[in-house]
């Protein structure tokens, strides 16, 4: 696999997929805050990404929007085309950070789950991590950092999340997996774990849901749920030098979450 050479831009530079919402636009703010700039993808809203990008540019830093959707692994290389230009854009030729922070999911009994249901949690939260890591190795420098959303669900067994508790356990063997092969090339590869976190994700169902809100608080030895201020900034600061000797490690962050 063809390795290009390395930017000439002072900046680091991050890419972030699922960074115009919920914790992945505020890990790409926590990551400006730091003096990176980002390369954050969207699904389908560009207004909400382009917000993001005015809000790393009001901190005096730079981000890039591009249209992603994780589970089609067809699109990669024009995905890795479209990083390419926006590397050009800041200024380098290659980045420092992948986030695989992008996701959905799926609250139902596992008897109830339908193979569709199954595949599609697959395509988006397995594959397409799988794939689209393997898609931009050429263009991360060695020394970087790689870091994988997974769950607390991943530890500990809540009825209804089978199928998307699977998925993330898989790419938690990833992530170790990609550490030993990647070691060579001086890039560190780890699994961060939020636990339940009041955003907009499975529909705000923490953050909306008064009932929800509190069993989960109740069930935290810090007895609130997470806020996505809580989730960024550790990511941003894991990907730092700070942090520049874990390796292939699993962190859960949940305030003590079922412990």
């Amino acid at each position: 696999m063809p390795i290009e050479t390395s930017h000439t831009s002072s900046r680091k530079i991050a890419i972030v997929t699922g960074g115009s919402r919920g914790l992945g636009r505020n890990t790409v703010l926590n990551l400006a805050k730091r003096g990176v700039d980002s390369i954050l993808t969207y699904h389908s809203n560009r207004a909400e990404a382009d917000q993001v990008v005015a809000a790393v540019r009001e901190t005096g830093g730079n981000a890039v929007a591009l249209q992603l959707d994780t589970a089609n692994t067809a699109s990669f290389d024009t995905f890795a085309a479209g990083v390419r230009q926006a590397l050009a854009d800041l200024g380098a030729q290659r980045f420092d950070y992948l986030v695989n922070n992008a996701g959905t999911s799926l609250h139902k009994a596992f008897d109830e789950t339908t193979e569709a249901e199954l595949d599609a949690l697959y395509a988006v939260h397995f594959k397409g991590v799988f794939f689209l890591t393997q898609k931009l190795l050429p263009i991360i420098n060695d020394g970087g950092r790689i870091v994988n959303i997974s769950s607390g669900l991943a530890r500990f067994s809540l009825p209804g999340s089978s199928a998307y508790a699977c998925m993330k356990g898989a790419v938690e063997v990833l992530t170790r997996y990609l550490a030993k092969e990647l070691g060579e090339r001086g890039i560190a590869v780890n699994t961060v774990a939020p636990g339940a976190i009041a955003t907009d994700f499975s529909g705000g169902m923490v953050r909306d849901n008064p009932e929800v809100n509190k069993r989960v608080a109740d069930m935290t030895a810090l007895g609130r749920v997470g806020q996505p201020d809580d989730i960024g900034p550790m990511i941003a600061a894991l990907l730092s030098d700070d942090n520049r000797w874990i390796n292939a490690q699993r962190i859960e962050v949940s305030g003590g979450m079922i412990i």
